[in-house]
């Protein structure tokens, strides 16, 4: 009997072979968690749905691309970040270039929150967030990219990158403390 790990390498390889009926498990077998990435990221269903889409095509067409050296689905999670990105691009993401100078106020670093607070609850708040901060935010916090990934992402300066990661916590921050949430401001 198969492990997961080879059952999910062996429908990856027979993707490879443009399989539909191994893309449809993929699909099946993925679907569900990369919607909720693109969700996070475009905050509207049918868009998020179409971004899906796009990344599954994508994926399709370069898993020769796909060598093992991570996770399927941390490659195909990725694939869905840049896609979601690349929709909100289009839609002229306003993400203004700050003065170096800002960037040097290193203060916001040291931030704590009450453990009681629950990450769906801080993920929802960050949802509240303007998308320059929801999206630097996001992909430093919550998928883990350094600043210069998001700047390369999002096509914009690691200054730029660090100062609406501290504007954006000051604004989480604020939210969570008008919500009793936030310990010691």
């Amino acid at each position: 009997m198969k492990s997961t790990k080879q059952l999910h390498q062996t429908i990856i390889n027979q993707c490879k072979n443009n399989d539909a009926k191994a893309q449809m498990q993929l699909y099946n077998l993925y679907g569900k968690a990369m919607f909720l990435i693109a969700y996070r990221y475009v905050k509207d269903q049918f868009i998020a749905e179409d971004v899906m889409q796009d990344a599954f095509i994508k994926a399709f067409k370069n898993i020769d691309n796909y060598k093992n050296e991570v996770a399927f689905g941390a490659w195909l999670k990725r694939i869905v970040i840049n896609q979601s990105i690349d929709q909100l691009k289009k839609k002229k993401l306003d993400l203004v270039a700050i003065n170096e100078e800002i960037t040097t106020n290193r203060e916001d670093d040291n931030w704590q929150v009450e453990c009681d607070i629950s990450v769906d609850e801080i993920v929802a708040k960050i949802k509240l967030l303007k998308e320059k901060y929801r999206l630097v935010l996001s992909l430093y916090l919550l998928e883990g990219y350094d600043h210069q990934e998001i700047a390369q992402v999002l096509n914009i300066t690691e200054s730029t990158s660090r100062t609406n990661l501290l504007r954006g916590k000051k604004l989480l921050r604020e939210q969570l403390k008008d919500t009793s949430y936030a310990a010691g401001y």
